[in-house]
């Protein structure tokens, strides 16, 4: 196993774009890498690797679901990124936490043993949303100490952005690097730490031995396989649809604008092909064409509790074999 992997966290608040950096970083590996890439997410059915389209040449993918990866005493995120090392070996690591949890927490994990040899912690990216903020709100919302540890301020969603909101931006956090994007654009030359480079190979293993992951066993494919996670944070809700499940795609968005969820993200086999989504409370979903095909995920958070055995009947009846009753 390398030593000093270089390490970049991306950061940033629910809906900002780091799923979109991430995308954008990984069009832009060298070919002459291996990266590994560790998805922390507040629900538990797992979607944002689905979204990255997974299992890509040269990238490795884990995620750790069901809440922070710095609340949850530590042990899913220990035995996730021993897994994800030992499987991958990278040049680099890329680590994308919830965006309800706390990235100071983690970076003193990342920073203590077992990882201290292991891993080379760069200067975070902190992702904000331009159309939910601006200067003055963002930087009234930023811990001092995040600010600290953060090498370059990513500003998503600038669209209508002018140049003098950007000015305002630039002023408000000097003399901290930052720039102004779409879409969660990001040159790798910006990337805080790009041409740090991972250490000599470790003359043994330093990790105990890793648990076996198991399989997931569709017992019935009609049915889902579904999770709650109920945090003070928010409750989520998610299922996993065997892939010979398809979804009627217009069943479903009238579905889903029926209810004021906070957030909602799914990868579905529909009528119209394989599309993967992502939008937060208010917003359309923006449809786009995905690769994966292992099953359907759908995934949404609320600010409190819902009916999970009506969401799960609901869902079942935007199926194209189902008869579906608008209520």
């Amino acid at each position: 196993m390398l030593q000093h992997i270089p390490t970049h966290v991306i950061s940033g608040s629910l809906g900002a774009g780091k799923t979109s950096v991430l995308r954008s970083l990984m069009a832009q590996r060298p070919s002459h890498e291996r990266w590994a890439v560790l998805i922390n997410e507040f629900g538990d059915i797992g979607l944002d690797s689905a979204l990255l389209d997974g299992d890509q040449q040269g990238v490795s993918f884990t995620e750790v679901a069901g809440g922070c990866v710095c609340c949850v005493n530590g042990v899913p995120f220990q035995v996730g990124l021993v897994q994800l090392l030992r499987k991958a070996k990278p040049d680099r690591l890329f680590i994308e936490p919830s965006g309800l949890g706390h990235p100071l927490q983690l970076l003193e994990q990342l920073r203590d043993v077992p990882w201290l040899d292991v891993l080379a912690v760069q200067p975070m990216v902190l992702v904000l949303d331009a159309q939910k903020n601006n200067s003055a709100t963002a930087l009234a919302s930023i811990e001092p100490g995040l600010l600290a540890q953060t090498g370059l301020l990513l500003v998503n969603k600038c669209d209508g952005i002018t140049p003098e909101q950007e000015q305002l931006w630039q002023q408000a956090f000097a003399p901290l690097p930052l720039h102004c994007t779409r879409q969660g654009q990001l040159a790798y030359a910006l990337l805080p730490g790009y041409q740090q480079q991972a250490g000599q190979q470790a003359a043994e293993d330093v990790f105990a031995p890793a648990s076996v992951a198991v399989g997931v066993l569709w017992r019935d494919p009609q049915q889902p396989i579904c999770s709650v996670n109920a945090q003070a944070e928010g409750w989520s809700i998610g299922w996993r649809w065997h892939p010979s499940q398809q979804f009627e795609l217009m069943r479903v968005q009238l579905w889903l604008m029926q209810m004021s969820w906070q957030r909602a993200k799914c990868v579905l086999h529909t009528n119209a092909g394989w599309l993967s989504g992502n939008a937060l409370g208010g917003q359309s979903i923006q449809w786009q064409n995905t690769e994966w095909r292992k099953d359907s995920r759908l995934e949404l958070i609320f600010a409190e509790a819902q009916d999970q055995q009506r969401l799960t009947a609901e869902l079942a009846l935007c199926r194209v074999t189902q008869s579906f009753s608008q209520k």
